[in-house]
């Protein structure tokens, strides 16, 4: 068991957020693109599927709550994403759109009145889409170890799918997991779906960050995802102001988790498990990464690593070569059970 923070780097390292990796001239070539089916509630949702193939074991991100796959995991700064220096590191590199986000279906809930439906997306819902694409990921590749790497809310329906599925997954990455507090139970309904304005996801640079501290990335780098987060919902720019419509069940999740209702049970997890997350996260707070550190009972191999000069947004930010560096030393070890 391992438990530790990353050593600071000098300030002027975080804020270059120099890395060598450049994209490779084929890299929009060998990104392959497939929707796999997923049956809930009586309709069939098609999930957008993403792929950097690679010789190694598989690895699968999840998204979280309010972004897709490509404004995360495969979003480019400096010319390279997550998704490019996993299949660098020789990784077979996937990632997917849960219903309702980026390139995957909308669900009928989406059609009429907010409050018209139970919030769509919830905890079980998404652990049933991670189980589709694994399943389709052991067809692709038969008898290769799959590891799961999930941010955020995502996190949640991830320790559900390897409990689930334990011989499916063999290493499991929390980054920046929220963990069951006490709390206020809010007694206002919950709506099916909610909207998300680039106005509202702007400041999340910034959460958690002392007041002297910049804001890790420029405005110009800022406003290229905001634009590329807003054209994820095709009808975000008929709306005043321009909003994405998103699933309301991970904030649902969040609100029940918070207030006391545990979601998942971590000590049913076996698989080595890294919990990761920036020093300034305000999700995965240091009494909130030792909770779930100790409620890891069942687990042999399991490790919380903190990582100056980001918060929870730390993937799209200059330390984020940090987290990519703890994500593939830990993806390359050998498993411990």
């Amino acid at each position: 068991m391992k438990r530790r923070d990353v050593l600071k780097w000098p300030a002027w390292a975080i804020a270059a957020g120099a890395w060598p990796w450049q994209a490779g001239a084929s890299a929009a070539a060998d990104l392959r693109r497939e929707r796999l089916p997923w049956r809930h509630d009586g309709e069939t949702l098609h999930l957008a599927v993403v792929r950097r193939p690679g010789p190694g074991d598989a690895v699968l991100y999840v998204h979280g709550a309010t972004f897709p796959a490509a404004l995360s995991v495969g979003w480019r700064m400096q010319g390279v994403s997550w998704l490019d220096r996993l299949q660098a590191a020789g990784f077979d590199a996937w990632a997917f759109d849960f219903a309702g986000y980026g390139g995957s279906d909308r669900p009928r809930a989406f059609a009429g009145d907010a409050f018209a439906h139970p919030p769509f997306g919830r905890c079980e819902a998404a652990a049933a889409q991670i189980a589709t694409v694994l399943r389709h990921i052991r067809q692709a590749r038969p008898g290769v170890p799959i590891h799961l790497v999930a941010h955020s809310w995502g996190t949640l329906p991830a320790q559900r799918a390897a409990i689930a599925l334990p011989e499916w997954v063999d290493r499991l990455v929390l980054f920046g997991p929220p963990v069951v507090r006490e709390g206020e139970r809010d007694p206002q309904r919950q709506p099916a779906w909610r909207l998300v304005s680039a106005a509202q996801q702007r400041p999340r640079q910034r959460t958690g960050l002392p007041p002297e501290a910049p804001t890790p990335v420029d405005d110009a780098e800022l406003e290229r995802w905001c634009s590329a987060y807003l054209a994820t919902d095709p009808e975000s720019a008929s709306r005043a102001p321009h909003a994405v419509k998103i699933p309301n069940g991970p904030a649902a999740d969040l609100a029940e988790l918070w207030a006391g209702q545990p979601l998942v049970d971590p000590a049913r997890i076996r698989q080595p498990t890294l919990i990761v997350r920036g020093e300034w996260d305000h999700v995965t707070r240091d009494e909130d990464a030792r909770r779930l550190f100790d409620r890891l009972t069942g687990v042999r191999d399991k490790r919380d690593v903190k990582i100056s000069g980001g918060n929870h947004w730390l993937h799209l930010q200059p330390r984020r070569t940090a987290l990519w560096a703890e994500t593939l030393s830990f993806l390359r070890e050998d498993a411990v059970r």
